[in-house]
């Protein structure tokens, strides 16, 4: 018996005439026709359901503005509140004990579950198609009545604590508060994890206050995606959130201040034998007329794994692990991000070249081949992204929360094919200029700075 060679994988790929040839990639198809109702309902909260009967399942999707009204120094309690909100909103009601919340859930097969940020409360969950009505009813009554009890406040208060001692020892962490401050200093957004002796300070009273002043209804939305008829999902919604009423509208965060590009900062993290790269610039909202062709350049830089960051400073160079850039969305505007972590001892190489791709991208068109790859990418993407109705669900919250509907989806498939390759290459020239990002390194300073100082561009501690 003769034992066979093991073959690389480039030998696979080849024949005695040469490479193997790709096949031909297939035609992308839109995602099918939704069966859609969006509207208002009489308490302000707009409701989006859609008919997608694939499991009899339905997925929710809830999105309350929650910003501050104030800067991080004018009120630097609203995260720690807003964080202990959310985790106690599930904890009971006047009709509802936690345990029976958790089991009226559980017996139509489905989860509830909240979470906040500085700009939203969300609130998602899921049932068999059969339990809509209890998952309607178990959501209106947390949202009309949850009680935060003290005992329930008191436990969620240690527990946060201890996730953000946790949290706060990540570099991941580290380097999103330091960038977060860089960009946006004492703005609300700028605080995304409240300090544990903050929330310490949280009492019950201060959580229900919270509720009552900014759990509203009027600029929230609801999304219900599943298999229902949409009239009849919106009506019992009406039914079972009737009672879900305010005074005023949600409140949405305010504008951002425009970034502009500058030196990086480098943030001291002693003993770092990693450092994180992180730059930033202004971008532009979906709805912009030349927004289909910036994903497509964001795409050929570092939107996906053939791009050009990845090949050159993981690929090729070796220096990360991961790298990557992509877009930051708020109701008022969009940022680009990119990301890379990396040793210490190639950190300042792996910013030199992370510049070069963006001069490269700005100065040197990409090619037909390369805009073909990432619009096929973005496209199919997209159609994966959407289509399981969680997918579907969370992404037409996303778009709901920036003004938009199912429409812009439906039609952005035919947007992106209908770029050329002179826009990409003005889109890149306009938003991947290396002048047009700051951001930070974290990393340690004395190990770093001698390389950083050489380089330029980045202003040290």
């Amino acid at each position: 018996m003769s034992l066979s060679t093991h073959r690389t994988a480039e030998e696979i790929g080849r024949t005695a005439l040469g490479p193997r040839q790709l096949p031909p990639l297939g035609v992308q198809r839109p995602a099918a026709e939704l069966s859609t109702v969006d509207t208002v309902l009489p308490n302000g909260l707009r409701v989006i359901a859609v008919r997608r009967s694939s499991v009899p399942v339905v997925e929710l999707r809830v999105r309350v503005p929650f910003a501050a009204t104030k800067s991080v120094s004018e009120d630097p309690l609203h995260a720690a509140r807003a964080e202990v909100l959310a985790n106690t909103l599930l904890t009971g009601t006047q009709r509802r004990s936690r345990v029976q919340m958790d089991t009226d859930i559980a017996l139509v097969g489905g989860d509830l579950d909240a979470a906040v940020d500085p700009e939203r409360l969300s609130i998602g969950g899921n049932a068999l198609a059969s339990g809509l009505d209890t998952l309607l009813d178990v959501l209106a009554d947390a949202l009309t009545g949850a009680v935060y009890a003290e005992d329930e406040v008191a436990r969620e208060r240690e527990r946060l604590a201890e996730r953000i001692a946790m949290a706060r020892s990540q570099p991941s962490v580290i380097a999103r508060e330091a960038l977060q401050r860089h960009r946006y200093g004492d703005h609300p957004f700028a605080k995304e994890m409240p300090e544990a002796d903050e929330v310490a300070q949280v009492t019950a009273e201060e959580v229900r206050a919270l509720h009552r002043g900014a759990v509203l209804p009027r600029g929230s939305v609801l999304v219900l995606v599943g298999d229902v008829d949409p009239d009849t999902a919106v009506a019992k919604v009406a039914a079972a959130l009737a009672g879900w009423v305010g005074e005023g509208s949600a409140a949405e965060l305010p504008a951002l201040p425009p970034l502009a590009g500058g030196d990086l900062l480098l943030v001291h993290r002693p003993g770092a034998v990693q450092s994180q790269i992180r730059l930033s610039a202004q971008s532009i909202p979906r709805t912009d007329a030349r927004y289909p062709a910036l994903q497509l350049a964001n795409m050929i830089f570092g939107g996906f794994f053939s791009s050009r960051l990845v090949e050159n400073i993981r690929e090729d160079k070796g220096y990360t692990y991961s790298a990557r850039s992509y877009p930051e969305f708020t109701a008022t505007g969009a940022t680009l991000l990119i990301d890379a972590d990396t040793a210490s001892e190639v950190t300042a190489a792996a910013l030199l070249e992370t510049r070069y791709e963006l001069g490269r991208l700005a100065l040197v068109p990409p090619s037909e081949a390369e805009v073909d790859t990432a619009r096929r990418y973005a496209i199919g993407s997209l159609l994966t992204a959407t289509s399981s109705q969680g997918g579907l669900a969370s992404f037409l919250l996303s778009l709901a929360g920036v003004g938009l509907g199912s429409d812009w989806l439906r039609a952005h498939p035919e947007r992106l094919a209908a770029v050329t390759v002179e826009q990409v290459a003005q889109a890149a020239l306009e938003f991947f200029a290396p002048s047009a990002y700051t951001g930070i390194v974290v990393g340690d300073a004395e190990r770093l700075a001698p390389q950083l100082r050489a380089l330029g561009g980045v202003t040290l501690p």
